[in-house]
């Protein structure tokens, strides 16, 4: 079987464009600041592609294990059992280095972040009587803009994620039609071997 035809590597092709996506978001990640709600949604979005990816090169992993028990039906040897091995070995630390980096940069964003949400919630406090009558501040104002500002961007983001869902969604079909793919050739298989 040519790798165009192996399972094996469509799905690893599938991950692999996954993985890459994940590093660019990852870079944006590391360039946004922190104190943003761009940053916080990144965060999340890294989170969740880290298990989507856990999860599909796991899955992976079951099924090289399923042909290591009998190379030779599969049409495998010692060294391409290996060279599998080592590139889902090699998926999971690239995936696993991004999720260390992703949870230290929060917990460091969570401590230095309590400035941000105090001023955040004096920001938010309604105003004063003495200040509206003197007329000297219109804080009141400035909250609403805020707010306004806020809501159009949260209504952007879970736009994007609305998305980056879709995506995903799609993808995840795509691997489950290609272990449908496998299960079924796999059964062929087994009925091919009883009948010989």
């Amino acid at each position: 079987m040519t790798p165009a035809q192996d399972p094996f590597y469509i799905v690893k092709e599938e991950i692999q464009e996954s993985i890459d996506k994940l590093r660019a978001t990852f870079r944006q990640w590391e360039e946004t600041p922190s104190s943003t709600g761009e940053w916080v949604h990144l965060s999340k979005e890294l989170v969740a592609s880290c298990e989507s990816i856990e999860w599909q090169v796991d899955e992976l992993d079951k099924t090289i294990s399923v042909a290591a028990r009998d190379p030779a039906w599969y049409g495998l040897d010692e060294q391409e059992l290996g060279k599998r091995k080592r590139w889902t070995k090699t998926a999971h630390a690239q995936v696993d280095t991004i999720r260390k980096t992703l949870e230290a940069g929060r917990e460091k964003s969570s401590l230095s972040g309590s400035s941000y949400n105090g001023g955040r919630r004096e920001l938010m406090r309604l105003p004063n009587d003495s200040a509206t009558q003197t007329g000297t501040s219109h804080p009141y104002q400035d909250n609403e803009e805020f707010i306004t500002s806020e809501s159009d961007q949260q209504m952007l983001l879970i736009k994007q994620q609305d998305e980056e869902l879709d995506e995903l969604s799609a993808s995840v079909q795509r691997i489950g039609g290609v272990g449908l793919t496998i299960h079924e050739e796999l059964i062929g298989q087994v009925i091919f071997h009883c009948i010989c």
